[in-house]
């Protein structure tokens, strides 16, 4: 994103997923412009590391990593615990950590439904319960949940990572109706086809299918998905709450 101006200066962000794809894209955007970041992955690695250190010299912002798993209570509890201890006023969550699945609905077990809905709605339902309790002081917020066309098109063998970010999409509706008396805002991203390892993990046909029913830029980078985040994290979608904004190159 190319501006004169960065839209995010003096704001604080909490993203999660960072370590690749969307969220590592997030984060780079959000430190472009401005905003200082605590980036949440599931584990340090030298290459996170160096990424971030990276970015906050380039971009002159502090960047703080959090290391979780969001499909574990306790961890999740223990890093919530640990920035709202750090009493840094938190202006933005995006909650971009997810997994994908495809399986037909038939071949779909239970043991595989808990997986993915701990990673892809459980974890972020409770982590956002626990940072909003800051926001609510605050009587500001701005929640950013990326969610995905699957939860709300159909398309065959995604019953259950569908579903999962269908419920992400309904959470942000009911978070942007029950805390705008508190200041606090919620939206949604639906990503179409990313650039993403989890895209490429699809299978061939599901891939074409999804091709198929893409409009005319079909797949789209992680940095425009970004663009739309630095967008609902500014001060220019101050009247925007509740809504879904598809980034997918305009699917059918």
């Amino acid at each position: 994103m190319a501006l004169s101006y960065k839209l995010l200066a003096g704001k604080t962000a909490v993203i999660t997923g960072c370590n690749r794809g969307i969220g590592k894209a997030i984060l780079e955007g959000f430190a472009a412009n401005g905003a200082n970041a605590i980036a949440c992955t599931r584990k340090e690695t030298i290459e996170f590391s160096r990424f971030i250190s990276l970015l906050s010299e380039k971009y002159s912002v502090s960047i703080i990593p959090v290391y979780f798993d969001a499909s574990d209570v306790d961890e999740i509890k223990s890093a919530a615990r640990q920035i709202m201890a750090s009493e840094k006023q938190i202006h933005i969550l995006v909650n971009n950590a997810g997994v994908g699945y495809n399986a037909l609905f038939q071949m779909s077990s239970l043991e595989k439904l808990k997986e993915v809905f701990e990673v892809n709605f459980f974890g972020p339902f409770l982590f956002t319960q626990y940072l909003i309790k800051l926001m609510v002081r605050q009587n500001s917020g701005n929640i950013i949940n990326i969610s995905s066309t699957a939860g709300m098109d159909t398309y065959d063998g995604q019953s259950i990572y569908g579903s999962s970010k269908a419920a992400m999409i309904c959470m942000t509706k009911v978070i942007a109706s029950e805390l705008r008396a508190f200041g606090i805002r919620a939206n949604s991203i639906a990503p179409g086809m990313t650039e993403t390892d989890m895209l490429l993990s699809l299978p061939k046909d599901v891939i074409l299918e999804k091709i198929r029913k893409g409009g005319d830029k079909g797949i789209c980078k992680p940095s425009e998905i970004a663009d739309t985040a630095v967008f609902l994290a500014s001060d220019l979608s101050a009247n925007i709450s509740g809504q879904v904004i598809r980034v997918d190159g305009g699917m059918k």
